[in-house]
C-alpha cells in the first residue's frame, strides 16, 4: 500500500498532475528499478553522485555499477548486494517520473525522506505489511477521526485496497475522499448490507472503464459493454462485501447481510438523510473509480 499511497502524496504535494501519475503507472509494468537509484534509497550514494555517473555513461560505454567502482562511490560488494536486495515498489514510480523529466533525482532523494518520514518507514517489511501501518496511511490522507464509527470506515478501505491489489491489479492510486449527501452514477453497481448497521456500498465508472476493470478481474478480454462485464462487477462488489462482512463478525461479533447487488445507470442513488457519505476515488491507468461508502 506504501506504493499506491506515494503517488497520493506526490498529488497533494503538487509535484506532478494526475495525468502524469496516470501515464508514469502505466509505464510501471515494462520498467525495471535502476542500480543508482537503489543506492541513492540506501543512502550509498547522493544524487549528485548519480547524475555525474550519467554525464559519465554518455562518454563510456559501461554500465553504472562498472564506473561507480571505477570512481570508488561503490565497493563490488555493495554493487552485488544492491542487485540481489528487494526495494519498495514506490522507487519505481519515482525512477519513471525521472525518466520522464518531471523531476529530478535530487527531487526524489527529498521526496523519498520526506514520505518515509512522514509515515515512519522504517525497516519496512517489503513482504508483509502490518495492519497498523496501513490504517495509519489511511487516516493520513481519509482524515475520517471525526467520522462516528471510523474503524468501520477504516476496515472497509483496508480490505477495499487489499482486494483491488489482489483482483485487479497494484496500478492505481487512492484520491481525496469526498463527502456526499447523495450518489450520481454513470454505471454503477450498489449493494446495501443489513443489521446491525445499514450500509449502502457502490462502485461506479463510465461503461469504458467498466469493460477494463471486468478484463482484469475476470483475467479475460472483454470488448464491449454486455452482461458479461456486468456480471463481473456484481461478483467484485459481492465478493468484497461478503469478505468486509465475516471480518466483522470474526472482529466484532456483529453479524450483517448482504442484498443482491443492483444496476444503476445514470440516476441518482437514494442514501439516508442522516447517513454518513463518502465517495472514494481510486485513479487507475483507465481511468477514475467511484466507490461509495454510506452508513
Amino acid at each position: 500500500m506504501y506504493t499506491q499511497f506515494f503517488g497520493n502524496f506526490l498529488l497533494g504535494r503538487n509535484v506532478i498532475t494526475p495525468e502524469q501519475l496516470v501515464a508514469a503507472i502505466g509505464k510501471e509494468s515494462t520498467s525495471h528499478i535502476k542500480l543508482g537509484t537503489l543506492a541513492m534509497y540506501h543512502n550509498l550514494m547522493t544524487a549528485n553522485e548519480i547524475d555525474d555517473i550519467v554525464v559519465a555513461q554518455t562518454h563510456e560505454d559501461k554500465h553504472f555499477g562498472e564506473i561507480a567502482i571505477e570512481r570508488h562511490y561503490l565497493t563490488e560488494e555493495q554493487v552485488n548486494r544492491l542487485l540481489s536486495e528487494q526495494s519498495p515498489q514506490y522507487l519505481l514510480l519515482g525512477q519513471i517520473l525521472i525518466e520522464d523529466g518531471i523531476i529530478t533525482n535530487s527531487d526524489l532523494e527529498d521526496l523519498i525522506i520526506d514520505y518515509e518520514s512522514e509515515h515512519e518507514i522504517y525497516d519496512l517489511d517489503l513482504e508483509i505489511e502490518q495492519k497498523e501501518q496501513v490504517i495509519r496511511l489511511i487516516r493520513h490522507y481519509f482524515k475520517l477521526e471525526d467520522v462516528k464509527n471510523n474503524a468501520l470506515f477504516e476496515s472497509y478501505l483496508m480490505l477495499l485496497f487489499n482486494n483491488l491489489i489482489r483482483f485487479i491489479g497494484a496500478d492505481f492510486t487512492p484520491l481525496a475522499p469526498i463527502r456526499c449527501k447523495e450518489f450520481p452514477t454513470q454505471f454503477s453497481v450498489v449493494q446495501h448490507i443489513q443489521g446491525k448497521y445499514s450500509i449502502t456500498s457502490a462502485i461506479d465508472m463510465t461503461c469504458a472503464m467498466a469493460i477494463e476493470f471486468a478484463s482484469r478481474y475476470a483475467m479475460d478480454s472483454f470488448d464491449e459493454f454486455d452482461e458479461y462485464v456486468q456480471a463481473s462487477l456484481e461478483d467484485f462488489l459481492n465478493l468484497h462485501n461478503g469478505l468486509f462482512t465475516v471480518n466483522i463478525s470474526n472482529n466484532y461479533s456483529i453479524e450483517l447481510q448482504l442484498s443482491p447487488p443492483e444496476q444503476h445507470e445514470e440516476d441518482i442513488v437514494d442514501l439516508h438523510s442522516d447517513a454518513v457519505s463518502y465517495i472514494f476515488p481510486v485513479l487507475f491507468p483507465f481511468g477514475t473509480i467511484n466507490f461509495l461508502f454510506s452508513f
